[in-house]
């Protein structure tokens, strides 16, 4: 595979696939690649689910997998081909540990630096925020629900929801619990501005496990993420 060109992943042991686009540098950002969408419950369910048992022998088996959520995570708006929601950031983290050891490539969250520098070239062509409207579900057309992914306009780098839809957890320097690029919930100039929120209390408010859950969010169904990789 060359470097720095889109390629398409197939969990092992499913027809599972997922398509990494690459990010070019810039403004001391390394290139790196960042998932054409986020991260959908087919993806996810192999990984909650054991659903990878023709994956290599004790691979995916060395990191722990949520246990069953309170509530439907996915709220009935969708599955197949909808992205995963209700995510806290440790499952998402362990997702991409399992991704790793399953396919043998490093998969993680992007860093808070990268989403910020792939959402400025995402943006390129785009007048003003009511240009966005036509690539990201917002509250004004999203019917206060996620849709499936790629149901909306393409951006300039290819990537497919970076805005709107499900926010997406992003890795900080000082470990905050960050999310980037706004949701359903959020209106246009919210979203075209980047749109930041950092986790709170609220996002887990009905959960009734004393600790609360650490791969669930009761309350987050605009909470979701995004994969990348770094190239080598």
């Amino acid at each position: 595979m060359p470097q720095g060109t889109t390629y398409q992943e197939t969990i092992p042991g499913t027809i599972v696939h997922f398509e990494m686009v690459p990010v070019p540098g810039g403004q001391g950002i390394a290139p790196f690649y960042l998932g054409r969408t986020e991260v959908t419950w087919d993806m996810y369910d192999v990984f909650a689910l054991g659903l990878d048992a023709k994956t290599p022998a004790g691979a995916p088996d060395a990191v722990a997998r949520p246990s069953r959520p309170y509530g439907a995570p996915d709220y009935g708006w969708g599955h197949a081909g909808f992205p995963v929601i209700s995510i806290a950031r440790d499952a998402a983290e362990a997702f991409a540990a399992w991704l790793t050891q399953a396919t043998g490539r490093t998969y993680r969250l992007p860093t808070e630096a990268e989403w910020n520098h792939a959402a400025a070239l995402a943006r390129r062509g785009l007048a003003d925020a009511a240009a966005l409207d036509a690539h990201a579900w917002h509250r004004e057309n999203a019917g206060r629900r996620t849709h499936a992914v790629g149901t909306r306009e393409p951006d300039a780098l290819g990537l497919l929801d970076l805005f709107g839809n499900a926010a997406e957890w992003v890795s900080t320097s000082d470990g905050a619990r960050v999310t980037r690029g706004g949701s359903f919930r959020d209106p246009l100039d919210v979203l075209w501005n980047g749109a930041r929120a950092v986790q709170d209390d609220s996002w887990n408010e009905r959960d009734p496990q004393l600790p609360k859950s650490r791969w669930w969010l009761s309350d987050g169904p605009f909470v979701g993420f995004r994969i990348a990789r770094s190239i080598e």
